[in-house]
This record gives C-alpha cells, structure tokens and sequence, in this order.
C-alpha cells in the first residue's frame, strides 16, 4: 500500500488518542511505508505458529511478532517473508531478529525488526496468537490499526 498518511500527520491530527511505539525499529523490507489491520502472534525464539500464520491470507493486515525483544535467533528469514508478500501481508513487526537481511530488502513488503541473527528459532510450536502484545510503550491489539513509515509506527484504536 503505497499511499499510507504520515505517522507525523496522524499524530498532529488524533494526539494521544493514538499511541506511538518507542521502540527504535530497523528497517528490512523494500516497502517502506505500510498499514494494515493488526494480527499478532507472541512467541519467545520459536516461529512454528509464525509460520502457519504468513501461509494464511493476509489482506492486507499487519503481523505484529512479539519475540520479547530476543536478538538470540530469527523469528523471519526471507522464505517466510516472501510466503507473507505471496499471501498478500502488507507488513510485519518483529520484536525480536530477522535474518536473510539483504534478501529482505528486495521483498516488497514492510518489515521492521530489532536487528539480525543468522541463527534459526527453535521449533517447538510454542506462541499464542490474537492476543495484545505490548512493547515500547504500545499495546497492539488485533483489530487495531497499525501505520509505520520512516518516522516510528503508531497504533490506532480501530481499523474502521
């Protein structure tokens, strides 16, 4: 989705009716700007249930992954995030790592993380999913409305 409003604008325009995340996200995917409703998945260094997720259609939702901010091992590598972009994900916010960098950034599809690791997650298919998931000072709840770009992500309370 190429005509995403501004994290900037939308916080001049609803304030503290909507909630920043201060957690300092890097950047992967070549789309820099995405929204989407929000789908979340919590799991601590295992991405079985990731997994399942990014085969299911996305229309045009955003996954928020909370890895508990673990930089231990990848919780997405380039074959799942390419599964995501297939299946029509606008996005994807990992608390936690990535791997497979360089060919993240070819894909089409927005994708902030933490960082890196070349280490592969366990696969214990442990998680949960559709729950609110909380980090850097927002709580993300599935329904909601998720805008990132350059500047930060910001969670609306509605996709509506």
């Amino acid at each position: 989705m190429t005509d995403v409003t501004a994290t900037t604008d939308l916080h001049d325009e609803h304030g503290e009716a909507l909630m920043t995340c201060d957690t300092q996200f890097r950047q992967f995917g070549a789309r820099r700007r995405f929204r989407g409703e929000i789908v979340t998945v919590r799991s601590h260094e295992d991405n079985s249930l990731l997994k399942e997720i990014v085969r299911e259609p996305g229309r045009d939702r955003v996954l928020v992954v909370d890895g508990n901010g673990s930089l231990h091992c990848a919780l997405l590598g380039d074959r799942m995030a390419a599964t995501a972009l297939e299946s029509g994900w606008a996005g994807l916010v990992v608390h936690g790592a990535v791997r497979d960098s360089a060919a993240l950034a070819q894909l089409d599809l927005g994708i902030k993380a933490l960082g890196t690791n070349p280490r592969r997650s366990h696969k214990h298919g442990l998680g949960e999913r559709d729950v609110p998931v909380g980090f850097g000072g927002a709580v993300f709840t599935p329904g909601a409305l998720l805008v990132s770009d350059e500047d930060g992500i910001v969670v609306l309370p509605s996709a509506g």
